[in-house]
């Protein structure tokens, strides 16, 4: 017999101050992937194996039984009585905290009935959750004979989920899984995605020394800056744009956006957009420099990949995207990062296609970096039916699944979905809440209790399913 809502809640109130400490520590890490401290125990830097450590500790503290596969991932069980495993994964890397934070990113604040700290949403408040999530299990007299259940707990998620393809190398896939990576009430399909980088030889005689804006590919940059053969006085200062003298004849201009997760690019501004139209609204550049100047304004002025002739919608996902993630001065090139996002009515070979060609317009040079492939999971399914049928309960809201542009872990299994908890029904947002991605990342606690509640009803409800 399952356990009761109130059995559920009691215990949720009763080890909350504990869940919130626990969120604490770990957010308290600067888990960045690194490969300039990675080493044989921590091969994708300190900070992630650091996080690993303290996130197993947990589990350990926890009463479950935790393993450390040597830095690449972990692991909490909660032994079954019969064959068959279910998991969740959670990831402990964030990205780096970027500009524009009104607290410490790496010291958890509690405001207005909301944590705030690099990483409460995306995704170590979720990985304390699941954590949590099995220790009930383990603690409660919950249905006999079920499936084992494992909390994986990733760390190399941001920066490429090598941690995930050595896992379904090395150990056998979970009947299902789901990702607390993700958004309510259930994620049944996500987006295809492409990478590339934009390379211009940079022109010596130039005007543009040096250019630089972003932190990580699959975020809209929140600020950018040029130096630039120019003298400050000749720059006026606009909306979003500094500038500064920085020696002899040269400035440095600063520009400011708004910045975002990859796949949901509405309501952002690229700072390196900004940037561009700046200097190309103020004549800054050779003539070979403007040029790509030009390229860049006209392939970055929307998200939508119209100037690369790539745009597509279907019934099953929302549009393409396209952004500009990153660009840096490199090997004599700026180079520019792009991470775009695509349903199934295109192809993945569509994609580069449509870029190249307008690299070769304007002589820009381009390399594909990465692809990865679309998810979809049929929402009849048994498992995804008692997803929805846990958040119904917890959330009062018979919901259909959906589909997102963001990728997540749930691609590199067999059989996984993406399950909150991002979305809350009941959630009423204050202005100054930042989201996964950018300044002031925030969680309401309300949310992530209801979100606790329901990842134990579907754990339990989920262990005990026949096949």
């Amino acid at each position: 017999m399952a356990s009761s809502k109130e059995c559920i809640s009691r215990f949720v109130d009763n080890n909350w101050s504990a869940i919130v400490a626990d969120i604490a520590e770990l957010v308290s890490i600067q888990s960045i992937g690194d490969s300039a401290t990675a080493g044989p125990d921590a091969p994708w830097g300190k900070g992630p194996r650091d996080a690993l450590n303290c996130a197993l500790r947990m589990a350990s503290r926890l009463g479950l039984q935790a393993h450390d596969c040597g830095g690449i991932i972990g692991f909490a069980d909660v032994p079954g009585e019969r064959d068959g495993q279910v998991a969740t994964i959670a990831h402990l890397d964030v990205v780096p905290a970027g500009p524009g934070w009104s607290s410490d990113p790496f010291a958890l604040q509690r405001r207005e009935g909301y944590l705030v700290g690099r990483g409460v949403l995306d995704d170590k408040g979720p990985a304390v959750l699941t954590l949590w999530a099995a220790r009930f299990l383990s603690t409660h007299d919950c249905a006999a004979d079920r499936k084992a259940v494992r909390i994986l707990l990733g760390a190399n998620e941001e920066t490429g989920m090598d941690d995930a393809r050595w896992y379904v190398r090395n150990y056998a896939a979970p009947d299902f899984l789901f990702t607390p990576d993700s958004a309510w009430p259930v994620v049944c399909g996500e987006k295809g995605s492409h990478n590339a980088e934009l390379a211009w030889k940079c022109d010596p005689q130039g005007k543009i020394v040096e250019i630089a804006g972003g932190t990580v590919r699959n975020a809209v940059a929140a600020s950018a800056r040029a130096i630039v053969r120019v003298s400050a006085d000749e720059l006026p200062a606009e909306k979003g744009v500094t500038v500064r003298a920085a020696g002899a004849g040269l400035s440095e201009v600063l520009a400011r956006g708004t910045g975002g997760h990859a796949a949901e690019p509405e309501g952002t501004v690229s700072a390196i957009g900004v940037l561009v139209r700046y200097l190309l609204q103020n004549g800054v550049g050779s003539v070979r420099e403007r040029r790509w100047l030009e390229f860049e304004n006209i392939v970055f002025s929307s998200t939508d990949g119209s100037a690369f002739g790539i745009n597509a919608t279907d019934d099953l996902f929302t549009p393409l995207t396209i952004i500009s993630g990153t660009i840096e001065t490199r090997d004599g090139h700026f180079v520019q990062t792009t991470d775009c996002r695509y349903p199934k009515s295109t192809s993945p070979d569509a994609i580069p296609a449509g870029i190249e060609k307008v690299c070769v317009e304007y002589g820009v040079e381009y390399a594909e970096v990465h692809r990865g492939s679309l998810l979809y999971v049929d929402p009849e399914r048994r498992e995804v039916q008692v997803l929805l049928d846990c958040y119904a309960e917890w959330f009062g809201d018979a919901a259909k699944p959906v589909t997102l542009g963001g990728g997540t872990y749930a691609k590199r299994f067999p059989y996984a979905v993406g399950f909150g908890p991002i979305g809350d029904p009941d959630e009423s947002t204050p202005s100054w809440v930042g989201g996964i991605h950018g300044p002031n990342e925030a969680a309401s606690e309300g949310s992530l209790r209801r979100a606790l509640c329901t990842y134990i009803s579907a754990l339990e409800r989920l262990s005990v399913l026949r096949d």
